[in-house]
């Protein structure tokens, strides 16, 4: 029996529980059914309660303490104790039928995909290669107020880039909280941001030089150092890596709009063929209207 779901993904703050909680909502006002997986173990509110909470597993607060980790080291101790326990996930999941959709809430932490292999083996678990057979695609959230800052914006799209390498599923990239940049950015120039354009750093480098003029600056001041030579020669070879890749674009989100969600929503069952594996629905002219005859 198949099964689908999707990874959401991104750095902290991101918005990915946000988006979970949209897109629940979405699902429900459609009919459709969905399991809602946490496998952040520091989340604590949540609009919707999880189905299935890694924290009923192990929680890093309780890590933290009785291991002496730190935030970071604790949440690869969570990953690694959850992947010694992979019938956590699987006897939950196993019943699911492929009318559901299992949204899956991951940590903000990206180490955990593009460093270590903890992510990338808990996928080879949910997919192909383990039991459960699940048809996944991972939805990797970048805050659109990183277009602000174009170093970080290649830096955030370089993360998703390898998040894709690593995972090897089929990938949605989203620029998330675009409410937070409309009129501030103008749509000409948002495009070349959604569709990854390596000249927007040679329109940085003039912009800053009109800014300094002549001045004389400081070699130890933190903007001198973001603005030096060698700081600038790294974004431009991590852009130009990006550029010969090819495989990043954004898909803009608003989740305080139902079309919005629901194009994301389009893009993702597409990615795992979500509707080509449902059964076709009874046709009314099937009802029996026998009763209705014997009355007339």
């Amino acid at each position: 029996m198949s099964k689908f779901g999707t990874l959401v993904m991104g750095p902290a703050g991101a918005g990915k529980t946000t988006f979970c909680n949209a897109l629940i909502q979405h699902l429900r006002l459609n009919k459709r059914s969905c399991f809602y997986v946490n496998l952040d173990p520091a989340a604590e509110d949540f609009s919707y309660e999880p189905d299935l909470d890694i924290k009923d597993l192990v929680s890093l607060e309780d890590v933290m303490e009785e291991m002496a980790l730190g935030p970071n080291g604790g949440l690869i101790y969570c990953f690694e104790f959850l992947l010694e326990n992979l019938d956590f996930l699987t006897t939950a999941l196993e019943p699911l039928s492929e009318e559901y959709l299992i949204i899956i809430d991951l940590p903000g932490q990206i180490e955990l995909y593009t460093h270590i292999p903890v992510v990338p083996t808990l996928v080879r678990h949910l997919t192909r290669y383990g039991s459960l057979n699940i048809s996944l695609c991972a939805a990797y959230l970048l805050e659109s107020t990183f277009v602000i800052d174009r170093a970080k914006f290649f830096a955030g799209t370089l993360s998703a880039m390898s998040a894709m390498v690593m995972l090897e599923i089929p990938h949605v990239n989203i620029m998330s909280k675009m409410d937070l940049v409309k009129g501030a950015v103008p749509k000409r120039q948002l495009k070349r941001f959604l569709d990854p354009d390596t000249s927007l750093l040679e329109d940085d480098d003039d912009h800053n030089h009109n800014q300094q003029g002549g001045r004389f600056t400081d070699p130890g001041d933190k903007e001198s150092v973001m603005g030096g030579s060698s700081f600038k020669r790294l974004n431009k070879a991590v852009a130009h890596l990006i550029d010969d890749f090819s495989m990043v674009s954004f898909l803009q989100l608003d989740v305080q709009d139902e079309d919005s969600v629901g194009g994301i929503l389009s893009y993702i069952d597409d990615a795992i063929q979500f509707h080509e594996a449902q059964e076709p629905r009874e046709p009314n002219d099937e009802i029996d209207y026998t009763d209705d005859m014997m009355m007339e």
